[in-house]
């Protein structure tokens, strides 16, 4: 659900998942590869059975082979959490054959499963936690039910079987709970640093990471996109007349204006003290003169309302286009800031394009 204090161009869902899934895929890994190593020091230190030896290491090496292939062989290339439910199911199929051949309920490795239910509730979430707990009771009555040829041994041995799966119950939802605060709070700070403090919108950082994934895209598929710089004019004469508090008035009012005539899909950020940045993707030349005389006119009439009075403000902007423009990012961005220049040496209040004439209009 979208934040409603957020407006376009401001911060609604980072990037979070694609780095928080790679960092669990790291993590997985090690578990995996721990369990592996568990099972293989017990059956070496307490394996006595010759004749379940053979079922166990066959067991530990089809599971190496799946972690092989499927992690580092890249048989399933994109992570996703499909993906890392796919492989604690695969644990917890590798858990259950082992028990299976080491004692059933009765076997010291039957804790194995709160690695499987651990996994997936710092990474799965409650739903497809409650599935893999789902599982792991039918694996239980499984291993249950082939231990023993009394058909009431579910009836008879209720009590015990609930008190062993009580405490994995407990640690399926504490995990998840504290995961999903762990999430969110990773999340919120992840905001927090791309995310102009005054304003709200993105900083320059945020901006900057976002507009060169926007520009290699376009590189590839030779797509257009434009950077619109914005200045404000009166900042400094709001700040001396009125004050500082006035002054940030001044920058959010300017932040509202510049939103109304933005898209969803394009970035805007506050590039440091009274000037902003605004990527259009997709947009000619044209077009982002258009979005920014919309900005400039907007501005001009909308007076800040300080102290009793409408004080009358206005923005400089400056333009460049992709790849008219510069066929590097960077020199993209230099020559909107020299349009820009050129707007604010040409008496303020103007659009310029780079290459081309400040334009005043009547706003």
């Amino acid at each position: 659900m979208n934040d409603p204090f957020l407006g376009k161009g401001q911060i609604e869902a980072p990037g979070f998942e694609a780095d928080e899934l790679k960092g669990f895929a790291r993590t997985i890994a090690e578990i995996e590869w721990l369990l592996v190593i568990l099972v293989l020091l017990y059956q070496i230190v307490q394996g006595r059975d010759e004749d379940k030896a053979g079922p166990i290491y066959l067991g530990i090496m089809l599971y190496a082979a799946f972690v092989i292939g499927f992690r580092y062989f890249n048989i399933y290339r994109n992570e996703s959490r499909w993906k890392i439910a796919l492989e604690t199911w695969a644990m917890l199929g590798f858990i259950t054959w082992i028990l299976f051949h080491t004692g059933r309920l009765e076997s010291p490795l039957v804790n194995l499963y709160l690695l499987t239910i651990v996994t997936s509730a710092l990474t799965l979430g409650k739903l497809i936690t409650m599935l893999e707990m789902a599982l792991v009771v039918a694996c239980y009555v499984f291993l249950g039910y082939s231990s023993t040829n009394d058909s009431l041994f579910w009836l008879t041995n209720a009590g015990d079987f609930m008190s062993q799966l009580a405490p994995m119950l407990l640690v399926a939802y504490i995990t998840t709970m504290l995961s999903a605060d762990i999430r969110n709070a990773l999340s919120r700070i992840k905001i927090i640093s791309e995310t102009d403090e005054l304003t709200g919108v993105y900083n320059v950082r945020a901006f900057t990471a976002i507009a060169q994934r926007t520009h290699r895209q376009s590189q590839r598929y030779r797509q257009p996109y434009a950077i619109v710089m914005i200045d404000s004019d009166n900042l400094k004469a709001v700040n001396d007349t009125y004050g500082h508090e006035a002054g940030n008035r001044l920058l959010k009012l300017t932040v509202h204006c510049v939103q109304q005539s933005l898209r969803d899909t394009d970035v805007f950020a506050r590039f440091g003290g009274d000037e902003f940045i605004a990527l259009l993707p997709q947009t000619t030349a044209e077009g982002a003169y258009e979005v920014a005389e919309r900005i400039r006119k907007t501005i001009a009439n909308t007076p800040l309302d300080t102290q009793g009075k409408q004080v009358t403000t206005t923005v400089s902007l400056g333009i460049s286009h992709y790849p008219e423009h510069g066929e590097e990012f960077a020199v993209v961005m230099n020559h909107a800031d020299q349009a820009l220049y050129t707007s604010k040496k040409s008496g303020r209040n103007r659009t310029t394009v780079r290459g081309g004439a400040a334009v005043p209009t009547a706003a």
